[in-house]
């Protein structure tokens, strides 16, 4: 798979003490669109990863897409604030967050 950036191109701009591992659409990284939803569950326990329990989408799959294992990966926070930093400001939000892209900010959505 080609992801949008190369590794290359992965600087780190996001760091914290606690787990890393998040969960992003191909539509962000492998089509280089925007987060558009974005929202944050209690980790999975029994992942092998260090789960931060964030889960990104471009806002505009459908449930039939998200269901297929081959469209959603797991990455670092780092790499998705890469991708769009503009998510940085809400990662310390609690589980049970959820946030909706409006303009160039996001606004709180029910969960």
């Amino acid at each position: 798979m080609k992801f949008y950036l190369s590794p290359e191109q992965i600087k780190d701009i996001y760091v914290s003490d606690g787990p890393q591992g998040c969960f992003a659409t191909n539509e962000i990284t492998v089509k280089g669109r925007k987060v558009g939803y974005m929202y944050r569950e209690e980790p999975d326990e029994t992942s092998d990863f260090p789960d931060s329990g964030w889960r990104f989408f471009a806002g505009d799959e459908t449930e039939e897409y998200t269901d297929n294992p081959d469209n959603i990966n797991i990455f670092s926070l780092n790499t998705i604030c890469n991708y769009d930093a503009a998510i940085i400001p809400y990662l310390d939000a609690p589980y049970g967050s959820s946030f909706v892209r409006q303009g160039a900010k996001f606004v709180p959505d029910v969960f």
